[in-house]
Parts: C-alpha cells; sequence; structure tokens
C-alpha cells in the first residue's frame, strides 16, 4: 500500500531533534570512514605514483627505476596495503590494491581472471564473499568491516590512438562487477590536441562496446547531481600526470614534473586533469562510490548468490 501524503508541520516551540545530524557525525567520526580502491592497468604507467600524489601522501613505493640500468620491477601478484589517513580530524582508512601489469605477457589470455576473482571473491583474500558471510552469520559483529572494492582506477597508456582489444575486454568485465574510473596516465606525453583526440576515440570505444562507466545517474538524484555526473562523463578518461615532488614556479613551489621542454604542474587545469580526478574521488563521489558499491554491485551480487544457495538447498530435497 502506497504511503499517503503527509504534511508538514512547524514545532510551536524548539524540540531539539534538528541536533540529530550532528549526532551522526559525532558517531561517524568517532568511527571513521574506509575506502577500498583497486588500481589495474599495464606495467610502467604510474599507478603507485598517482595514488600517492592523489592522497598527498606516500602510500605505495614506486615500481619505477632510479638508475638506467637498473632492472624492471614489477608487481608480480595482488597486493593490499592499509593506511589511514586524517585530515581535519577525519580519520579515513585507505585500503590499496595494487594488481599485476595486465597485458605484459605475449600470452595474456585470461589475464584479468585474478582481478575479477579477488573482486567478487573466488578465493580466501575475496571481497564481496567475504563481506557476505560476515553478513549471513548468526552472530555477527555489529559493524562489519567493508571489504569491499569501492572503485577500480582503470589506466591506459597514452599512445594517442586507440584502446587496445584487451584494454576493451577487461575494461568490459570490470565495469560489471566494479565501479570503473578510466585514467590516461602521463598524458604529458601527448599535446593538448593529441590528447582531446585520444579522449574522444576512447569514449567512442566504449560506447560502441556498451562499457557502462560509473558515475551512474538514479531517481535519487537532484538536478545539480545529474549535472554534475554530466559534466564528469564529459572529461572522461582523466588525462593526468603524478608526481610527488616539487618544482619551482614562480617562486613558489608546486607539485609537478620538469623536462627540457618546461614544466608540468599537477594541479594546474591547463596542464592536465589531475585536480578533476581528485575531486571527483575524493571532494564529490567518495561517498556514492562507497553507495553504489552496495547498492549495485555487492547487491547484484548477493541476490545471484542467495539464489544459488536456495536451488543447491531445493536439489536434495526433490531428490528424496
Amino acid at each position: 500500500m502506497a504511503a499517503a501524503a503527509v504534511d508538514d508541520i512547524r514545532a510551536s516551540s524548539y524540540v531539539g531533534f534538528d541536533s540529530i545530524t550532528r549526532q551522526i557525525e559525532y558517531k561517524l567520526l568517532k568511527r571513521g570512514f574506509q575506502f577500498n580502491v583497486i588500481v589495474v592497468g599495464q606495467t610502467g604507467l604510474g599507478k603507485s605514483t598517482l595514488i600517492n600524489t592523489i592522497f598527498a601522501s606516500h602510500l605505495i613505493d614506486s615500481k619505477g627505476r632510479i638508475e638506467h640500468d637498473e632492472p624492471v620491477r614489477q608487481t608480480t601478484e595482488i597486493q593490499a596495503v592499509s593506511h589511514v589517513i586524517v585530515e581535519n580530524g577525519v580519520r579515513l582508512r585507505l585500503n590499496i590494491v595494487d594488481t599485476p601489469g595486465y597485458g605484459d605477457q605475449i600470452n595474456n589470455e585470461g589475464c584479468w581472471d585474478p582481478i575479477i576473482k579477488y573482486i567478487k571473491g573466488h578465493f580466501e583474500q575475496d571481497q564481496h564473499s567475504a563481506y557476505l558471510r560476515k553478513e549471513l552469520t548468526a552472530m555477527r559483529d555489529k559493524h562489519i568491516q567493508d571489504t569491499r572494492i569501492h572503485c577500480c582506477l582503470f589506466f591506459i597508456n597514452p599512445t594517442g590512438h586507440s584502446l587496445r582489444p584487451i584494454d576493451i575486454i577487461v575494461m568490459k568485465k570490470l565495469s560489471e562487477v566494479v565501479n570503473v574510473v578510466p585514467i590516461i596516465a602521463k598524458a604529458d606525453s601527448l599535446t593538448l590536441e593529441e590528447r582531446d583526440m585520444f579522449k574522444k576515440h576512447i569514449r567512442a570505444e566504449m560506447q560502441y562496446h556498451n562499457i557502462r562507466l560509473y558515475p551512474f545517474d538514479t531517481d535519487e538524484n537532484d538536478p545539480e547531481e545529474l549535472a554534475l555526473n554530466e559534466t564528469i562523463r564529459g572529461i572522461v578518461p582523466f588525462a593526468v600526470v603524478g608526481s610527488e615532488r616539487n618544482v619551482i614556479i614562480d617562486g613558489k613551489p608546486v607539485r609537478g614534473r620538469k623536462n627540457k621542454w618546461g614544466v608540468i604542474n599537477v594541479e594546474d587545469e591547463n596542464h592536465c586533469e589531475f585536480v578533476h580526478l581528485r575531486n571527483f574521488l575524493t571532494r564529490t563521489h567518495l561517498q556514492d562510490l562507497i553507495e553504489t558499491t552496495a547498492q549495485i554491485h555487492y547487491e547484484a551480487f548477493r541476490s545471484k548468490q542467495l539464489l544459488a544457495l536456495k536451488d543447491a538447498s531445493a536439489r536434495p530435497a526433490q531428490s528424496a
């Protein structure tokens, strides 16, 4: 039965229930927040450096070579690191999952399977399955630690041409289980004209292959949120440059990269789209990434698992 419309009534004197927002804020601040992100892409695209740049902290050691004669260091297995970052009294537990560079081998068939399995949960370090098991436990914890991956940063090689077939396959499979945010890495290797054309080609390819990327519009979005999502979709993929080093521009230290052609200021919107990416991930869509994971990706996984359990339990009864 549909709920009847209820008129708003203004209290004749102050009651105090408007303080509930402060009560909620106090409890949330005391508990802290958690954000789980996975980085996916070829070896050598600066995945670790960009994560460190976004959160203005040294969180992951770069695999890049310091000297030209050093051997190339690679992530050979899925690795997770956890840090607590504090900003203005807000504690954020940031869990970063680094993955082996996919597409680096001669035979890349099924190279995406370990990543998909890690997110969906097909072995002991699983994410969705671990959360579901805890959720279905009879004496479950009051606050279940959220192991679900909230965001996948998908790094694209700045070739300036188009996506590789393997990029399309991996991005399509990932978008079915996690919020995918595509990023053109090391965008300073492209001219602005090349960058814009490359972004245009990538958007056209994603549309042609029906790759549905985050953010998603819902009935709960107001006009301002819908307009913001549309702006984000007009920028994606984010063309970014990462750097943990400071360079001097006009006498001021800024995070950037210096080469013989000039200086790249990471936080200058005329140089790259790093600021748009950082604001999107942390200032406008952080909570929505977490909620979308729970309400769309995890809910689809949960429904499928529970239906499978129901069918499995029904079969022995029928055979009896």
